[in-house]
């Protein structure tokens, strides 16, 4: 929020200065961002008239300028298109520094000719940022040779305050002077409201077509028409105000709708009456409906996005921006006046939706005073007849539909609540004065009346809030903390632990920790199943960022893109953190998740290859072995969501238990995310991991064997459809004590083996605990291994 010092005067009747202003500002609430002094940078920049602009001898767009200084005549070499003798401008000495390059401009020679100064732009002297084709063109009462920043007003200081989103009011100036009257910096000046009559009945109604459900879009709307005005140029003072905080003069028909929005914080728009063809109506968008905006871009509208429109279709989009078919311009002789109250959250949705920012939704998402309505298209109505009137002009009476939403509300307040919240004992008389003075109803504080332009004070320790910060934070006494000599250890629960566990073992595995949004877009949701209309967000951050995530997933495969598409193809990312699956907490799950994609890491032991499915399974076992689950009997089965890719992918079971998947994503996810593959990653459900039988905390100690293992391999025919798994377990159950580990090394199909057929070789580990081995152990124990594999899934040895 940006204004002047002297606009602020206009509301605030003070000597204090600037700097006085801007401590209090702070010391309230409205923190200061900066205060731009630009008399400092304008200063040497003074007013010259042209006498003369020549045709330059040897180029055909320059022109030498023969201009007077007050003091001296200087040539000037000049290509603005505008320049011509006659009119005064704004000279640039040698030696004075440009605001737009920071470069301090020297004499030089263009194409033979000197030329001892320049004639600026508005651009140049950064007082707008868009790019100007000619140079500023002053008035004839201009005085020759005065500091062209004193004249213009350009010396007054402009003050730039960080608003926070729950004080609406103060997105106007007159609010900011409330609360500085408030706290005893000037008194605050009447604003003076003078009703026009009207003289005829609007030909211009307007219909409010809301069903009961959406009537709070829009509830309130106020509108005028005035006819035969002649519409050009604002005031110097106007324009002036808006150039020093960024706005770019247009005519005075747009320039008074700015200045009430900045001023008043009551933003207006006005239409092309001529324009419009029958009568205005204001409804919800059906979806599919096209405006051109002021703004130059095009726009599709929703479904339910407030709009504005009449026969010919929509005009406005409501509380936003307004549409070029009915936009004012140097033409316009009728014009028609809106002032209308938009609901917050739908104009709020929309500007996001649409992308668009302006000055009007700032205000609207932030809630404006509803009671405003009506004084605004009466302040209007002034200004125009002010600075657009004529003899002929003609003003209709006041159009409304609808009626401004009630915001009246009491507040019952004990005036011991200071004390007892903030330490602050403030005597009754100064907290009735405080409140009064910032525009509450305050004869008693059993029963405060809280103004309509604050929408955020609601319950007593808003008002608790108020009187402390006009009285001053410096206030509050202070005071030490009695901290115990011994602070009991902080416990974590099992779920704690198993995060902080998860984290440490996937840091291990070499991946690195991201944090990602808890939301995602709807459109990548999809993929992880129906979304629950529950996890839609009513407010999200921004458009895409619409549903509660079902996955930790999605969000990292977007991560991934993104260091890929910065030249980090090869790489390895992990999170933990919850995913949603309804709006219960049991909805809620806790999920460590991990996303590779690219090639492992070179090295002197190992060459580089591709992440592949085995690296995301032994992802998944580190978690769950470090989380206490039983690695030896958890179960793998061939039944990964849709998210996966088929015959690429299995789930991790414990019994009934779904612990986690693993393996390849599957590309129509990656293609939603714009990202390309492959990538393998896993999902492991820390919540559903049993609870260890063993509650002891003590760690068991390391065991070392005396004696050597022993490997046997083995090699199996088998049916395709016999998983290896199926072998594994048979093959440990031969013998438990002896049998540590059975690995499988190589899975083949093709010549030599029946097309119906699979051949598995596993090698068995055995640890022999109190001898070595015999001849005859060692082909004991293979026999039975072998029968027992047979009875158990129908696999011979391969010869």
């Amino acid at each position: 929020m940006k204004f002047t010092l002297s606009w602020l005067k206009q509301h605030l009747d003070t000597s204090a200065s600037c700097e006085a202003i801007c401590d209090k500002l702070t010391a309230i609430g409205l923190e200061v961002e900066k205060v731009e002094d630009r008399s400092k940078a304008l200063g040497p920049f003074i007013i010259a008239h042209v006498l003369k602009a020549d045709k330059h001898p040897d180029a055909d767009r320059l022109k030498v300028c023969i201009v007077d200084t007050g003091k001296e005549k200087l040539q000037v070499i000049c290509g603005a298109p505008n320049c011509r003798a006659g009119i005064k401008a704004v000279l640039a000495r040698p030696g004075d520094v440009m605001p737009d390059s920071g470069e301090v401009l020297k004499k030089g020679v263009i194409r033979g000719v000197e030329s001892q100064g320049m004639l600026c732009a508005t651009d140049e002297l950064k007082l707008i940022d868009e790019e100007t084709d000619g140079i500023i063109e002053l008035p004839d009462n201009a005085p020759i040779g005065k500091s062209y920043a004193e004249w213009s007003g350009l010396n007054d200081p402009v003050i730039e305050i960080n608003l926070t989103p729950n004080r609406p009011d103060c997105a106007g100036v007159r609010g900011i002077a409330r609360d500085l009257a408030a706290a005893g910096i000037g008194k605050l000046k009447a604003l003076e409201i003078k009703s026009v009559k009207g003289k005829e009945q609007s030909r211009i109604k307007v219909r409010l077509e809301f069903q009961a459900d959406t009537k709070k879009n829009c509830p309130h709307f106020v509108g005028r028409l005035i006819r035969n005005i002649k519409n050009g140029p604002s005031p110097q003072w106007l324009q002036d105000r808006l150039r020093a905080i960024g706005l770019r003069p247009i005519s005075a028909l747009v320039d008074i709708t700015n200045y009430v929005t900045i001023d008043l914080a009551r933003p207006l728009h006005v239409f092309d009456a001529k324009k419009i063809r029958g009568n205005l109506w204001v409804r919800p968008a059906q979806g599919g409906e096209k405006i051109a905006a002021l703004n130059g871009k095009t726009y599709i509208l929703n479904s339910g996005m407030t709009a504005i429109g009449d026969d010919s279709g929509v005009l406005s989009i409501a509380g936003i921006m307004g549409g070029q078919s009915s936009s004012c311009d140097e033409a316009t002789g009728d014009v028609f006046i809106e002032s209308a109250y938009f609901d917050p959250a739908r104009t709020a949705q929309t500007g996001r939706a649409l992308q668009i920012i302006s000055d009007a939704r700032y205000r609207f998402e932030r809630g404006i005073d509803p009671s405003f309505t009506l004084p605004g298209a009466e302040i209007a109505t002034q200004l125009i007849l002010e600075f657009c009137g004529t003899a002929d002009t003609v003003v209709s009476d006041m159009e409304i539909a609808g009626s401004a939403p009630s915001t009246a509300r009491t507040i019952s307040f004990d005036v011991k609540k200071c004390g007892a919240l903030v330490g602050v004992d403030v005597p009754e008389s100064e907290q009735i004065q405080i409140l009064t003075a910032l525009g509450f109803e305050a004869k008693r504080l059993n029963a405060i009346g809280v103004p309509s332009w604050r929408p955020d004070v609601e319950v007593p320790a808003d008002l608790v809030e108020e009187i402390i910060r006009i009285k001053g934070y410096d206030n509050i006494p202070t005071s030490s903390l009695e901290v115990p000599r011994m602070m009991p250890a902080s416990a974590i629960d099992i779920y704690d632990w198993r995060s902080n566990m998860a984290k440490r073992v996937l840091a291990s595995q070499g991946l690195m920790e991201a944090v990602t949004w808890s939301f995602m877009p709807s459109m990548v949701a999809v993929f992880f199943g129906e979304i629950n209309p529950d996890l839609r967000l009513l407010n999200p951050i921004s458009a895409e960022l619409d549903v509660m995530r079902p996955s930790l997933l999605g969000n990292l495969v977007m991560a991934v893109k993104r260091n890929a598409d910065r030249g980090f193809a090869d790489v390895g990312l992990f999170e933990v953190g919850p995913t949603y699956k309804n709006a219960t907490p049991e909805g809620q799950r806790l999920v460590a998740a991990t996303l590779r994609a690219g090639a492992t890491p070179r090295n002197w032991a190992t060459a580089a290859r591709n992440f592949d499915v085995y690296d995301a399974k032994a992802d998944a076992l580190a978690v769950l072995g470090t989380c206490g689950a039983p690695i030896n009997s958890l179960q793998i089965t061939a039944d990964a969501p849709a998210w996966y890719h088929p015959g690429r992918s299995a789930s991790l079971r414990l019994g009934p238990n779904l612990l986690g998947h693993f393996g390849e994503i599957h590309p129509a996810l990656l293609a939603a995310c714009g990202a390309e593959g492959p990538m393998t990653g896993c999902e492991i459900c820390l919540i559903s991991i049993p609870l260890s039988r063993n509650t002891s905390t003590a760690k068991t100690l390391l065991k070392t064997e005396p004696l050597q293992p022993v490997a046997r391999d083995f090699a199996f025919l088998v049916d395709r459809s016999v998983s290896s798994d199926k072998l594994v377990k048979a093959i440990k159950s031969a013998d438990k004590n002896l049998i540590r580990d059975v690995i499988v090394f190589d899975v083949y199909e093709g010549k030599n083996v029946a097309q119906e057929k699979k051949s598995i070789a596993l090698s068995v580990i055995l640890q022999p605990t109190e001898r070595t081995l015999t001849d005859a152990e060692l082909e004991d124990i293979s026999s039975r291994i072998a029968t027992i594999v047979a009875k158990s899934t129908g696999a011979a040895l391969r010869s």
